[in-house]
């Protein structure tokens, strides 16, 4: 049995000792072992542990170190891995965030340190349009940018990205609000299945046999914001779920990104106001996420002309020929690129677009349809 991991455990179980208190302990005392194990009179002279806590962690101790026993046994037979805060396969992008996880507890064999991860959220009320806006957004990366796709295997939006992620060959990883000897809600047990079973994972900090609390799902978004290069709001209410993790993802100085929809939807009620309180950019591709992100993009090589496009002028077709699909460029690329002064991009640019073969992006970005 692994003493260490059992310490560590036990120290995430003792009451009033959350994810930031006990790293400190770890660091202050060298490990979890060394915490458990020291008087109350040793910890009180740890900074910032008061009696009240010094008492709580000497109390609870041996309680907490049966049950973390349990735990390991539970993980063992249920092929459950326990990522410690300090281990290499923990996620690197959560590692950074203050009040990460101490233990993760996963299943699956996903890449949590991939090259390109986003995290998709929003209304367990999804519409038709926001179901369709996040397939859409899904296929469309699994295509050029591959990214790892996290989401909380609720109703609505979110079980929309792991289907949409499945569908599509990418791996999804579904980050849950209890312990892995269960899944809820439990008309999503296929999905975990698929997920699992398609090179995905399922995440939670959370071990088994805990109680259900809805203050739990409000604790593991901060895994859904924490873990991803950027958090995508595809719709969602005033208040609710998806907004917590935005904020979250805010705070944490990660992109957020957000679709917008029609005035007085309630379910755009959200999206809107991210956009409006400038905590959220405005997107309405996957192209416009992978230029907020800086991702570089494989060119492929030219498409070859079609017989029916409109006749253009030699500079038209210069700029036509180096604009390609699902990769944006700035005008001032354009311009390095080709050779064409800005004058000359700038009414080639304007008549390809009025002829439907470019798109105009914000940020003055150009992309060809």
């Amino acid at each position: 049995m692994n003493t260490d991991l059992q310490y560590q455990i036990a120290l995430t179980l003792i009451p009033g000792v959350g994810c930031i208190t006990a790293k400190q302990l770890i660091a202050y005392c060298g490990s979890a072992e060394a915490v458990l194990t020291s008087t109350t009179k040793a910890l009180l002279h740890i900074p910032d542990i008061g009696t009240a806590l010094s008492h709580a962690i000497d109390s609870s101790k041996h309680t907490a170190l049966n049950r973390a026993k349990e735990e390991l046994n539970f993980m063992e037979k249920n092929g459950v891995q326990a990522l410690s805060f300090l281990d290499k396969s923990y996620p690197e992008r959560l590692r950074n965030c203050e009040d990460s996880p101490l233990v993760l507890y996963a299943k699956g064999t996903a890449n949590l340190n991939a090259p390109k991860v986003i995290s998709i959220v929003g209304t367990r009320s999804a519409t038709a349009y926001g179901r369709q806006q996040c397939e859409n957004l899904v296929r469309d990366m699994a295509g050029l940018y591959a990214p790892v796709v996290v989401s909380g295997l609720a109703f609505g939006i979110d079980v929309c990205a792991h289907r949409a992620a499945l569908a599509s060959g990418l791996p999804t990883v579904a980050v849950m609000g209890h312990g892995l000897d269960m899944v809820y809600p439990a008309q999503h047990a296929n999905v975990a299945r698929e997920i699992l079973q398609q090179g995905g994972a399922i995440l939670s900090d959370f071990t088994s046999k805990c109680q259900m609390s809805p203050a739990n799902f409000v604790k593991r978004n901060r895994i859904v914001a924490g873990m991803a290069d950027a958090t995508i709001v595809v719709e969602s209410a005033e208040k609710g779920g998806a907004l917590i993790t935005a904020g979250m993802a805010f705070d944490y100085s990660r992109d957020v990104m957000a679709f917008p929809g029609r005035v007085g939807d309630k379910t755009s009620a959200g999206c809107l106001k991210l956009i409006k309180t400038n905590k959220a950019a405005l997107i309405e591709s996957a192209a416009e996420v992978a230029y907020n992100l800086g991702w570089d993009v494989p060119r492929k090589q030219p498409v070859q002309q079609s017989l029916f496009l409109p006749e253009l002028s030699d500079d038209e077709k210069k700029l036509f020929d180096f604009l390609l699909p699902a990769e944006a460029q700035s005008i001032d690329v354009i311009c390095r690129s080709t050779g064409l002064a800005m004058p000359k991009v700038s009414s080639a640019l304007f008549n390809l677009e009025l002829n439907g073969l470019v798109k105009t992006l914000p940020g003055k970005m150009f992309l060809r349809l």
